[in-house]
């Protein structure tokens, strides 16, 4: 049996195509880039997230020089809100990162490990998180879903 997985994204040909909201926490997650620690990977990712109050919560990475100690500006972010805003629930979620002394044009994508949380978290919540993937400037994609990003994702029914 031969089967096939499609989805569908948007694709936008730079920020200012997002409505108000969205452009509000794209902007929030470049910022975020600043507060990254890489001084190994020179590597900045930053990651902001509207939550179900409204409320913009942002994360970036942080390198180690006890390699792989370090975590993703996803999952810092994924960790503060479970931790500080328990029982809120991620609406939207904006990824953008910054290289030292490269331009970053094109939307970046999350690393495995983040995908598999991103999808934890969605199935926490039982909601969709909307995600915003970007570089500094350039085109922008828009996934309905975290779930997009990884099929075939690892759940909890699978332990019982």
């Amino acid at each position: 049996m031969h089967k096939k997985f499609e989805f569908e994204y948007d694709l936008l040909s730079n920020a200012s195509s997002l409505s108000e909201v969205d452009f509000e926490l794209l902007e929030a997650a470049k910022k975020a880039t600043k507060t990254a620690y890489a001084p190994y990977s020179n590597f900045h990712v930053g990651a902001a997230a509207r939550l179900s109050s409204g409320s913009i919560v942002i994360g970036s990475n942080q390198e180690s020089t006890s390699f792989p100690v370090g975590i993703c500006a996803e999952r810092t972010l994924l960790n503060s809100v479970g931790s500080q805003f328990p029982g809120l629930s991620i609406i939207t979620m904006a990824i953008s990162y910054q290289p030292l002394g490269k331009d970053s044009k094109e939307p970046i994508s999350p690393c495995g490990m983040c995908r598999q949380s991103l999808l934890d978290y969605e199935n926490r919540y039982g909601s969709p998180i909307k995600i915003i993937l970007s570089g500094m400037s350039g085109e922008v994609m828009v996934l309905k879903s975290a779930s997009l990003l990884l099929p075939f994702g690892f759940d909890g029914s699978m332990l019982k």
